[in-house]
């Protein structure tokens, strides 16, 4: 079955949660579509950059560090977002797939505030995910 996250997808998401370091970790499947892997990880800050990672054609799973200023300039926070990626245009096989594993990988994920899901780029701008 689908779903085993290799360590990597469970260290990277904790670099990410604790150091701070990184802003983003891009998920997806391994070439046999047996496991979970990291596919990319960055310390970009620049959302339009991460939405621009995420293929046109293909599914895949993010956690993205959304920082943001609360009302009235009180201060910056963050929230932790977990992003499925599943594009209208992907192959039908590969949607089910990544649909049947999301829980596995994102149960290992402690500490996400918010879930979003998205097949076009319209629903995943930054306004959507705030």
């Amino acid at each position: 079955m689908f779903g085993l996250q290799t360590q990597e997808c469970l260290e990277k998401y904790q670099e990410l949660k604790t150091g701070k370091k990184l802003v983003y970790v891009i998920y997806g499947l391994s070439e046999d579509k047996r496991s979970i892997v990291v596919l990319k990880t960055s310390d970009e800050k620049d959302y339009d950059k991460f939405v621009g990672e995420l293929p046109e054609k293909e599914c895949r799973w993010a956690v993205y560090d959304f920082e943001y200023t609360l009302p009235g300039g009180e201060g910056v926070r963050n929230k932790l977002c977990f992003i499925m990626w599943s594009p209208d245009d992907a192959n039908i096989k590969n949607k089910m797939i990544f649909a049947s594993s999301k829980d596995a990988l994102r149960r290992r994920l402690d500490g996400i505030a918010i879930e979003l899901q998205a097949t076009d780029y319209s629903e995943i701008t930054r306004d959507s995910s705030t």
